[in-house]
């Protein structure tokens, strides 16, 4: 696999992963309730206790989202 290949994944990776977040996001802030509603039909759980939760989900995304996409990324675009 050649290094122009291996930017182009990356950066579909990248691009793909960064609107799923942005999708996600955008549901959580402008339909929290209607979330919220559907995952306590499935699981008992606080508001606020939902609340620290998506926000850990959301931290952990972006942590995951930053060093396994756009900084493989960018490393490949400074080296190539």
């Amino acid at each position: 696999m050649d290094i122009n290949t291996l930017q182009r994944f990356f950066m579909w990776c990248t691009i793909i992963n960064g609107a799923w977040f942005v999708f996600a996001a955008m549901i959580c802030v402008f339909a929290s309730d209607w979330v919220y509603r559907m995952q306590s039909k499935w699981f008992p759980i606080s508001r606020d206790a939902y609340n620290v939760v998506i926000y850990s989900f959301f931290a952990l995304f972006k942590i995951v989202f930053v060093v396994f996409n756009v900084v493989p990324y960018v490393v490949l675009l400074i080296v190539g």
